[in-house]
């Protein structure tokens, strides 16, 4: 992707035809970080005819690494966080500084507690704001590198931008090893950076001023690419960010790198248009691409033309109103009876942006029908061609605008009998999702499912729910109702353990960038993920921002302690209680109290052991105008009713021999299930 800028005039250049030596280009002298943070500033994306700037603030923690760098080069440009492009600074002046003849644009800085969460939070920010803006994340040498890399990784599955910049030893070598250096015997020119290579879009090592120039364009590229987008590093050795060299003007200048919407290939739409035709059962899967692209409505417009049901993954759940009459909801392990029938009976998949996880496949066991055939419209070629599909690479929205289109003229419909028994297959899920939100005793303890409906009733079409590991995901799936198209924030990629808390804090901020603050934004953990990644409180709390957080507490892993009772491992290590004499968990719960722990981090907390506690605690968050914390102590499933069960397999291989009954129970399930897989040629 090359990006537009306007033209740099060199002081004294040589109009054309005149001979004679040229004077030379007008150089600006700047260390290597101050270079780059001034590079940055001046970077935005356009799609759509609307400009955003794209890398619009850094995160860092600041050691021995990039202190004197990166750290140095911050404050040279000034950071405050309300300083950003088309804001005013405290003295009512436009953001930028003045350098000379030069205008420079701030760069704000966010100030994190943890590296992987930093991460995090650029992620949050960069989905929230449609790819089309992210942040950087800077951190030192050693440990402060190495934790970015689980971000990273998220980042990459997700395909949602960040540009990380980790300190790294010194290119020059004066003292070999220095502080927090990783020897490695046959390579002089590793570090622990080069962890991040296989979780980066792309990553290069900065070992000379100069070769930042190509580095810093070949990460903006990439990042603001929508096919190749994830995480990029630019590892950055300490000395290097300290060393001024004398750069080109044009470096600086302002460029605009747009954001393409490439449309389908006519033969490859002509072979969608005979797919489509012929079909008497379709049924699309959308993905997070359709949110990426902003094809919700064009996507609304096919199925009104078409009636063609819609399931969704986890990232393309809100691509539909869960009201809209096409929306089955979820599909897949954690999906709904309705999505998941209809795949079982589907002559054709039309995949609108998704990746086909082993979730949203049932691990290859959910498309029945012998003679299913699959239509993927994807902006990457890999994913268009998953499952031996009919390819149709392309924007999601162009390319449902495409298809839409080429149908119109040629009379296509699904036929009415289809449409009367998916949307009465949808009712009757409907009855179950209401049934799992019922909360009839107002003195008891709520279910997870019950604290799910008790938000349900509060919330409108302008929260954000945020969350991502645990029983949570499998639920929210299942049986949220999504009221707009950026409601619904499950990170299901990686779903990383410890990313809510943080990611919530991005989506606040994107919000705020986007003139929306207010927008409550909720993220919702149980204990376990919790105690993963808490420090991130302290940053809302520091930038006051009002972070609703819902702790949910029951006592240990409930997803992996249901899973691990199913595959034969007898719960081990999920639950968070005493041993017993045995050497077991069995004992009493820990007396750990994570609404304590949230208040010492500075959170307002509202406990609620009851149900009708939980409703005014949640109400009274919902309104709060700085972080708030509900905890509540959940109810197991086992002692009431809880959501309805999985309706389609998930692969987790069981031991093939065994000594326990539960493990030879469970491994005759596993052989049962495993039969029924498929590939899809």
């Amino acid at each position: 992707m090359s990006p537009t800028s306007p033209a740099s005039s060199s002081d004294g250049a040589s109009p054309v035809g005149r001979t004679g030596p040229r004077n030379p280009p007008s150089t600006r002298r700047l260390t290597t970080a101050q270079a780059l943070v001034a590079f940055l500033a001046r970077q935005y994306t356009e799609r759509d005819g609307r400009r955003h700037r794209l890398i619009s603030a850094t995160w860092g923690i600041f050691g021995h690494g990039n202190v004197a760098g990166i750290g140095q080069a911050l404050v040279e440009v000034g950071n405050g966080r309300r300083n950003s492009e088309g804001t005013r600074n405290g003295d009512g002046t436009r953001n930028g500084d003045s350098h000379g003849n030069r205008t420079r644009p701030r760069m704000p800085y966010l100030q994190g507690r943890n590296e992987q969460a930093m991460v995090h939070a650029a992620v949050g920010y960069a989905r929230q704001s449609g790819r089309l803006s992210a942040h950087a994340v800077t951190t030192s040498i050693g440990p402060g590198a190495t934790n970015l890399v689980t971000g990273a990784a998220l980042a990459t599955i997700n395909h949602l931008p960040v540009l990380l910049l980790p300190g790294d030893t010194f290119a020059t070598r004066p003292a070999d090893p220095v502080l927090q250096q990783l020897e490695v015997p046959y390579a002089g020119d590793v570090s622990v950076n080069d962890c991040l290579r296989p979780v980066s879009r792309y990553f290069d090592r900065v070992t000379r001023p100069e070769a930042l120039i190509p580095a810093a364009l070949q990460a903006m590229r990439v990042l603001a690419d929508p096919a190749e987008t994830g995480a990029v590093t630019l590892a950055l050795p300490q000395d290097v960010q300290a060393e001024a060299y004398d750069w080109p003007d044009e470096f600086f200048a302002e460029r605009v790198w747009r954001v393409r919407r490439p449309a389908p290939d006519t033969a490859e739409l002509e072979a969608a248009v005979r797919a489509v035709r012929s079909a008497r059962r379709p049924l699309i899967v959308a993905g997070g691409g359709v949110r990426h692209s902003g094809a919700e409505e064009t996507l609304a417009a096919f199925t009104a033309a078409t009636r063609i049901p819609v399931a969704s993954t986890q990232a393309g759940k809100g691509a539909l109103r869960h009201d809209h009459p096409a929306d089955v909801g979820g599909i897949g392990h954690t999906g709904t009876a309705t999505a998941d029938e209809l795949a079982r009976t589907a002559d054709l998949v039309i995949g609108v942006g998704t990746r086909y996880t082993d979730f949203t496949t049932a691990s290859g066991t959910l498309f029945e029908n012998p003679a299913v055939r699959f239509l993927n419209l994807n902006i990457t070629g890999f994913d268009a061609h998953k499952l031996a599909a009919l390819p149709l690479v392309a924007d999601a929205r162009t390319g449902l605008e495409a298809l839409t289109s080429a149908l119109a003229g040629r009379g296509y419909r699904i036929d009415p009998a289809y449409e009367t028994e998916y949307t009465g297959a949808k009712e009757a899920w409907e009855e179950q999702v209401e049934a799992s939100f019922t909360t009839p005793d107002p003195t008891a303890r709520p279910t997870q499912t019950q604290v799910l409906g008790l938000l349900d009733t509060l919330v409108t079409e302008e929260d954000i729910l945020i969350n991502a590991a645990g029983s949570l995901p499998g639920d929210l799936h299942k049986l949220w109702r999504t009221r707009s198209r950026d409601q619904y924030h499950v990170e299901y990629g990686y779903s990383c353990m410890g990313y809510e808390i943080p990611a919530a804090i991005g989506v606040l901020l994107a919000t705020e960038a986007q003139g929306h603050e207010g927008r409550p934004v909720w993220a919702l953990v149980g204990d376990g993920t919790y105690l993963m990644n808490p420090t991130e409180i302290v940053t809302a709390v520091q930038e006051n921002l009002p972070l609703r957080l819902l702790i949910l507490q029951n006592h240990g892993y409930a997803s992996i302690g249901g899973l691990s009772e199913a595959v034969g491992g007898e719960r081990l290590g999920t639950a968070y209680r005493h041993r017993d004499p045995d050497g077991g968990f069995t004992g009493p719960p820990l007396p750990v109290d994570l609404a304590a722990n949230a208040a010492s981090l500075g959170m307002r907390v509202l406990r609620a052991s009851t149900v009708d506690d939980l409703r005014k605690a949640l109400a009274e968050a919902r309104g709060a105008d700085g972080p708030t914390c509900v905890y509540v102590e959940t109810e197991t499933p086992d002692t009431v009713s809880g959501p309805p069960p999985a309706q389609a397999w998930w692969d987790v291989p069981v031991a093939e021999t065994a000594s326990r009954p539960a493990a030879v129970t469970a491994r005759e399930e596993y052989d049962r299930r495993v039969a029924a897989r498929r590939h899809h040629l």
